[in-house]
């Protein structure tokens, strides 16, 4: 994804997806605005919003997409995958049929996205938990057979809302990092800006590439 005029240095495309009332729109909403709505209604489509954060002295730019959980929205949805850099997997603690989607869902996100995506298991509605139904160490299996990072949270009380976008959104800066780090344009950079320090007596350590975009 590329950088904006206004000045952010990395915008960063993250999908949120699920069966239908899981929580989604209102883990988005919590995250992006400190709001919840009980009276939500189904997403028709797809809605996104944009919230700004800092990491390392960046300004990250992240484009959070709420998509339909509905079947019959799938066809229309399926194509915002593109570009997507991570993704929020929901499930409804409460009902275990939503975590049983999971795997369908990985699956279609495996098919529409590049496997570098960050994805984090989500177990939403936590504060349900006289009436839990999917089991703390049932999600931290399914994400540790998948390589998922794994949290519950609670739109509601706001029970780890941010941490689980957080999450998201410093795996992906680290995963663009680690290319930026291994690609041959870097290097070559990199190399001839250590020679020029090291003419210059300068420590080559404190060499840093100035970024102004990013590409999935």
């Amino acid at each position: 994804m590329g950088a904006e005029d206004s000045g952010e240095e990395y915008l960063f495309k993250i999908v949120v997806i699920g069966d239908s009332a899981v929580g989604k729109s209102n883990l988005l909403s919590r995250y992006a605005s400190d709001e919840f709505d009980l009276n939500t209604k189904a997403t028709v489509g797809v809605e996104f919003q944009t919230v700004c954060v800092e990491i390392n002295g960046k300004e990250v730019k992240a484009q959070i997409w709420d998509t339909a959980g509905q079947e019959r929205f799938r066809a229309v949805t399926s194509a915002y995958y593109r570009g997507a850099v991570g993704a929020l997997i929901v499930y409804d603690i409460s009902r275990r049929t939503t975590f049983e989607s999971v795997s369908r869902w990985l699956e279609e996100l495996n098919t529409h996205c590049d496997t570098a995506v960050a994805r984090i298991l989500v177990g939403n509605k936590c504060d349900l938990e006289d009436i839990r139904d999917v089991s703390v160490e049932e999600g931290k299996s399914v994400a540790e057979s998948e390589g998922l990072f794994f949290i519950e949270t609670s739109a509601l009380d706001s029970t780890n809302v941010k941490v689980a976008f957080e999450i998201a959104i410093k795996e992906i800066y680290n995963n663009i990092s680690r290319k930026l780090l291994n690609s041959d344009s870097y290097k070559a950079e990199l190399s001839v800006n250590r020679v020029t320090l090291a003419k210059d007596g300068s420590d080559s350590s404190g060499y840093r590439l100035g970024l102004s975009c990013c590409s999935s």
